[in-house]
């Protein structure tokens, strides 16, 4: 499992050039994961939603604009330079006047049990040091029947894998380096996908942290999967 001081230093030294590198290194598509992720979230109507390990705030924004403007949502992260990028990205913009971003840990959560309608957390499941924690702790803090929504990287389909891993081990970390100044921490990004449990075996994690209604949405070709699940 990734170490927690690793990943919040790896995570600081990117952070200004976290969403130029993220923009160019999926062609955008991230924006399309991200819709995708509201309109589950939106199905549910929550009035409370918790987007954990929100960094540089685009989820919790996309939440924002896509919802009533009276939801209620908290962007929490455990790395301050990424918050720092979201309140900066709120306070240029104007908008997310209903987000509050606050620091806190997935492995320990600094909020009451059953306080949320909805958790989110995207591409960030897989650098916590240890998910069944992680996914305990988002049951802890939703309210019976909330729903967790959780877009992570995943295995893509077979006869996709090997064009895929050509792209993220050869070139992602070359262009990523250039861009951030950081190749290093694109590696990681590399070995944490390779590292992370494919859409059954991670449908299954939730399942044995005791969400119900396990469902999950493969998207382009496998390399993003959204898991939702029922506490």
């Amino acid at each position: 499992m990734p170490d927690p001081a690793a990943v919040n230093s790896m995570f600081s030294r990117i952070a200004g050039r976290y969403d130029l590198a993220n923009r160019l290194l999926s062609g955008g598509v991230d924006i399309w994961w991200r819709r995708r992720l509201m309109s589950k979230v939106r199905a549910g109507n929550p009035r409370t939603i918790l987007d954990l390990a929100t960094g540089s705030g685009d989820v919790a924004f996309a939440l924002a604009a896509g919802l009533p403007a009276d939801v209620r949502i908290t962007g929490m992260d455990f790395c301050q330079p990424m918050l720092d990028q979201a309140v900066a990205k709120q306070a240029a913009s104007g908008r997310g006047a209903n987000i509050e971003f606050r620091q806190g840990d997935g492995l320990a959560l600094p909020a009451d049990t059953a306080s949320f309608d909805a958790v989110t957390v995207s591409f960030g499941l897989r650098n916590m040091a240890d998910r069944h924690r992680a996914l305990t702790e988002m049951r802890r803090v939703l309210r019976p029947g909330g729903r967790v929504h959780i877009l992570e990287f995943s295995q893509p389909w077979g006869w996709f894998r090997p064009i895929y891993y050509f792209y993220t081990k050869r070139i992602l970390p070359h262009i990523a380096g250039w861009l951030t100044g950081d190749r290093s921490a694109y590696a990681y990004l590399n070995d944490s996908i390779e590292a992370y449990p494919d859409h059954q075996a991670m449908a299954e994690e939730l399942r044995r942290a005791g969400f119900g209604d396990v469902r999950v949405l493969r998207m382009t070709a496998g390399i993003v999967a959204l898991h939702t699940g029922t506490a």
